[in-house]
């Protein structure tokens, strides 16, 4: 709206200028010959500019009668037992939110889309790694647990206070470092000690002298574990993801021995 308005206050500045120069040549009614000339191209320049704003004017009628030709085929593809809409102007507005609404959803789609609940049991033909994880206080010996992701509603319903700067795609790339270090400390202690490593056996060795009687059947990881399988910086932003995720119930804490164990729920 504002362009149009610099534009119609140029035009009419443009009028007022060749006015002026037509009451000065009353006056002087020989005007030069450069004088006249000036005049000459300022209507013309004026004349021009209006001839542009006129093409452009029809041309956004004719894109603002095609979206109403889309709007109203939509409407009717969704209601056909309606050929014209009530109050048609309504329906319109409405299309139009909808359509934006639409193309928000479109433009900023998540990377992770989480699920939760209704999920389907465990096919034979499915690697045990991707199969889904049921809940429950016993370690299945086939599979390890993994942290579900965040939702955007469970996110939107953490405080403010909690989240400070921290987004919702940064909150669930903490939850796929989590998993990361869960999935390769439970894949060290289910290795047969035979096969281990100097390395791999002393992490083993001191994965089960973390454990405790509250955490046993419990998948679980404390910081150094997070050190070891990924690239998580562990600082005061980490505390408050860990946070975050006590918030949502993927998480909780059982200190013990100068240790926070981090146990999935």
């Amino acid at each position: 709206m504002s362009d149009l308005e610099e534009v119609s206050r140029h035009i009419h500045d443009k009028i007022s200028s060749v006015r002026r120069m037509l009451d000065l040549s009353v006056i002087a009614p020989q005007l030069p010959p450069s004088q006249v000339k000036k005049l000459f191209q300022e209507v013309r320049a004026v004349e021009s500019l209006l001839q542009e704003l006129e093409t452009c004017v029809a041309r956004q009628g004719d894109q603002l009668k095609s979206l109403k030709v889309l709007l109203l085929s939509c409407y009717r593809t969704c209601h056909p037992a309606l050929q014209v809409p009530p109050y048609r102007k309504e329906y319109e507005r409405s299309f139009q939110h909808d359509f934006e609404a639409l193309q928000h959803l479109k433009d900023n789609v998540p990377k992770h889309m989480p699920k939760r609940g209704n999920e389907p049991a465990p096919s034979q033909d499915m690697p045990a790694e991707t199969q889904p994880i049921q809940r429950g206080n016993a370690r299945n010996k086939s599979h390890v647990k993994q942290m579900e992701f965040v939702t955007t509603l469970e996110f939107d319903n953490i405080p403010q206070y909690m989240k400070g700067r921290v987004i919702y795609e940064q909150l669930n790339a903490a939850v796929r470092s989590i998993n990361d270090a869960v999935s390769g400390k439970y894949k060290i202690l289910r290795q047969p000690a035979k096969s281990l490593n100097n390395n791999t056996r002393k992490l083993s060795q001191r994965f089960k002298e973390e454990e405790t009687k509250d955490t046993k059947g419990q998948f679980f990881v404390v910081e150094t574990d997070i050190r070891e399988f990924t690239q998580m910086k562990i600082d005061k932003r980490f505390q408050g993801i860990m946070s975050m995720l006590r918030h949502c119930q993927r998480l909780r804490e059982s200190r013990g021995n100068n240790l926070t164990r981090y146990v999935l729920l």
